[in-house]
C-alpha cells in the first residue's frame, strides 16, 4: 500500500510504500476510494493538536470498499461501500460512554490523529465505528460528509431550531450545512473573510439570504450562529450578532484565543457552546437526513501524492468547498 506519512510536526508529509495491512479482530480492511482533506488535518500536521501518534497517516473523511474482514466482525462483507469518520474508537466503559456521550470518551481513538487514517490506498478501521453507505454519489462527492457534514450536523442540532442562522467561516462544513438548513426552512446568513467576494457569491449561490464580511452585522438579529472558522475573535462578534436567548456554537476542534468582550453581549441568556467530536448516532441521523435531500458537495480533487499541496491550498483558502485526495 501507499500512504502520505507525517513523521515530524511541521514537516511535509512523505509519500511512502508500506506493508499491506491485515485487519485484526473487530476490524475491517478498506480500499480507499477518496479521503477528504479537513481543517483538522491542518491542526494535526501544524502541531496545533497535541500528541499525535507519529509516524501517522492523516485523514478522517474516508470513503471506500471493504476488502477484508477480521474475526468477530458482523454486518459487513467484502465489496460493501463504507465511510470512516473522525471518531475511530471509544473505551465503552467510562461514565461518558455509559451515558450515551461517547464523543466525550476518556480514552478515545481518532482517525488520522491517534489512529492511522485515509491519506493512503488502504486503511484498517474498527468495524463498530464504520458507517455503511449506499451507492449514491461518487466517492469524491461523499467524502466531505464524513466530517464536514457530520460535525456540521451536530453543530446545527446544538444551535437549536431558530430560523435565522449565521454561519461564520464559509468552507467545507458551512457549504454542506447551508443546504441542510435550507431544507429545514431556515434562513442562512453567511459570514466570510472580509473582502472575500468570491466566498460571498458562493454562499448566495447555495441559497444564503445574505452574505458579508465577518466584521459586519447581519441586517437583522440572528436566532443562532455556528462558528466554523478557528478564529477566537469571531466569538464576541457572533454573540453580538444574535438575539436574546440565542446560541452560538463553536464547531472547530481548535480555535485561537477568545479576546475580551462586554458582558452585555453574553447577557440576556445567550449561550456559548462547543462541539466535541461526534457520536455514531450523529452519523446515523445525518445519513438518514441526506438520503431525503440532494446534497451537492463542491470538491477539488488531488492525487494522493499531492496531499501537501492540498493542505497548503486549504490553509491559504484558495478554493471554495472541500479538498479531496483520490488514491
Amino acid at each position: 500500500m501507499y500512504a502520505m506519512v507525517l513523521h515530524r510536526i511541521g514537516e511535509p508529509l512523505v509519500h511512502c510504500q508500506l506493508p499491506d495491512r491485515t485487519p485484526g479482530r473487530g476490524q475491517v480492511l478498506i480500499d480507499v476510494g477518496a479521503c477528504g482533506v479537513c481543517r483538522t488535518d491542518l491542526h494535526v500536521v501544524d502541531g496545533e493538536l497535541p500528541h499525535p501518534h507519529l509516524p501517522l497517516i492523516p485523514g478522517h473523511e474516508i470513503v471506500g470498499r471493504v476488502s477484508a474482514i477480521g474475526a468477530g466482525v458482523k454486518g459487513f462483507q467484502p465489496g460493501d461501500r463504507v465511510g470512516v469518520p473522525w471518531l475511530g474508537h471509544t473505551c465503552g466503559g467510562c461514565s461518558y460512554c455509559r451515558s450515551h456521550r461517547e464523543n466525550l470518551c476518556d480514552s478515545p481513538g481518532f482517525t488520522g490523529y491517534t489512529l492511522d487514517g485515509g491519506f493512503a490506498t488502504a486503511t484498517v478501521a474498527d468495524a463498530g465505528f464504520v458507517f455503511a453507505l449506499d451507492e449514491r454519489g461518487t466517492d469524491e462527492s461523499v467524502a466531505p460528509l464524513l466530517c464536514a457534514g457530520l460535525i456540521g450536523w451536530r453543530a446545527l442540532s446544538m444551535a437549536g431550531p431558530g430560523k435565522r442562522l449565521g454561519l461564520y467561516g464559509f468552507g467545507a462544513a458551512a457549504h454542506i450545512i447551508t443546504q441542510v438548513a435550507i431544507t429545514q426552512r431556515r434562513e442562512v446568513f453567511a459570514f466570510t473573510r472580509p473582502g472575500d467576494h468570491e466566498a460571498r457569491a458562493f454562499a448566495k449561490s447555495l441559497g444564503a439570504v445574505w452574505a458579508g464580511g465577518s466584521d459586519e452585522l447581519a441586517p437583522e438579529p440572528l436566532d443562532a450562529a455556528i462558528i466554523f472558522a478557528p478564529v477566537g475573535a469571531l466569538v464576541p462578534l457572533a454573540l453580538h450578532a444574535v438575539c436574546k436567548g440565542a446560541r452560538v456554537v463553536c464547531a472547530g476542534i481548535h480555535m485561537s484565543d477568545i479576546p475580551r468582550f462586554p458582558y452585555r453581549w453574553l447577557w440576556e441568556e445567550r449561550s456559548l457552546l462547543s462541539v466535541a467530536n461526534l457520536t455514531r448516532q450523529d452519523g446515523i441521523e445525518f445519513f438518514e437526513r441526506v438520503r431525503d435531500i440532494r446534497i451537492v458537495t463542491h470538491t477539488h480533487s488531488y492525487p494522493l501524492h499531492e496531499a501537501n499541496q492540498a493542505l497548503d491550498d486549504l490553509r491559504s483558502g484558495v478554493f471554495q468547498g472541500a479538498a479531496v485526495l483520490i488514491p
